[in-house]
């Protein structure tokens, strides 16, 4: 699977912190199953503002990923859930109109059961639902994600 994107794309500038960055930053994404449904959001912020992801951040020092992907769900919908498994890496590497690596992540997805929680949409995530995959798949979502949502599904309804 190619999970590398590239884009050039004009967008609001990153903050300073991550912009322009001498090494990837580390992330992590959750994909959380609801009776065959997955919690999918849309970001505020460009460059993904007009596509549906999953929620997810930055791993903290000392945090195992798995950790971080739970905890940023939580943080960002109010969902709490069960982990099922790692689903794959996307790697999101955003260039500037001279080549030079504007953004670069590394985020790893996860897949995991749901607890509790409905979904609350906020300042970051403005539109966020819950969705079959075929919804999923008929919906514009970041590069590479429609494989790690059927995947996902899989993990998800094993340990069911």
């Amino acid at each position: 699977m190619d999970s590398r994107f590239s884009a050039r794309e004009s967008f609001e500038p990153m903050p300073s912190s991550r912009a322009y960055p001498d090494r990837p930053f580390l992330a992590a994404s959750l994909a959380v199953f609801r009776d065959g449904r997955v919690l999918l959001a849309s970001r505020a912020a460009p460059p993904f503002d007009t596509v549906y992801t999953l929620p997810g951040g930055m791993v903290e020092t000392g945090e195992r990923l798995e950790d971080a992907a739970l905890r940023e769900m939580f943080e960002e919908t109010g969902v709490r859930a069960s982990c099922a498994g790692f689903t794959d890496f996307a790697q999101v590497i955003v260039p500037d109109e001279a080549g030079k690596t504007r953004t670069h992540f590394v985020i790893a997805s996860f897949a995991a059961r749901w607890i509790s929680g409905e979904g609350e949409p906020s300042a970051e995530l403005p539109a966020m639902g819950w969705f079959t995959l075929e919804q999923a798949a008929a919906m514009e979502l970041t590069p590479g994600l429609l494989p790690i949502l059927r995947k996902g599904l899989t993990l998800a309804e094993a340990g069911a």
